[in-house]
C-alpha cells in the first residue's frame, strides 16, 4: 500500500479521559481490518498509552479494552507512534518497555506522514 494511503488517528488522552483514549484506537483498528494502513499518533498524555501498565488499565463500559484494540491494530499491520517531545517530557525514553507496535518518533516523521496521508482527529 502506498504511503499516501496512510491514515493517522490522533490520540492525546490516556487515563485522564479513557473514552477519548479508546475511540481513536477503535477507529484505527477498524481501518486495518478494512485493509487500510493506520497509525495511532499519540501526543501529550496519549504517549502514556505506549506503556503496558497504562494501556492495560483502560477499559470503558461498552467498549473493548484499550490493550485489546492496540493488539488488533498492530496485528492488522498498524503502528503506534509516540511523539518524542511528549514522551521525553513524561520520562518515556527508548529504554522503556513499550506496548507491541509502539515506537517513539520525531516530529519530522509525523509531518512527513501528514503530507502523504490523512489525519483523523476523534474526540
Amino acid at each position: 500500500m502506498a504511503e499516501r494511503d496512510l491514515l493517522l488517528f490522533t490520540v492525546s488522552h490516556a487515563e485522564d479521559e479513557p473514552e477519548r483514549a479508546t475511540v481513536p484506537f477503535i477507529a484505527a483498528a477498524t481501518a486495518t481490518v478494512s485493509g487500510q494502513r493506520a497509525v495511532a499518533v499519540a501526543t501529550i498524555d496519549g504517549v502514556l498509552l505506549g506503556l503496558p501498565e497504562v494501556a492495560d488499565r483502560i477499559e470503558v463500559d461498552g467498549m473493548p479494552p484499550l490493550a485489546d484494540l492496540q493488539h488488533q491494530l498492530v496485528r492488522g499491520g498498524g503502528e503506534i507512534w509516540l511523539c518524542s517531545a511528549c514522551a521525553t517530557k513524561r520520562g518515556i525514553t527508548g529504554d522503556r518497555v513499550l506496548v507491541p507496535g509502539a515506537t517513539i518518533v520525531g516530529a519530522a516523521r509525523i509531518v512527513e506522514a501528514l503530507t502523504r496521508g490523512r489525519a483523523i482527529t476523534l474526540g
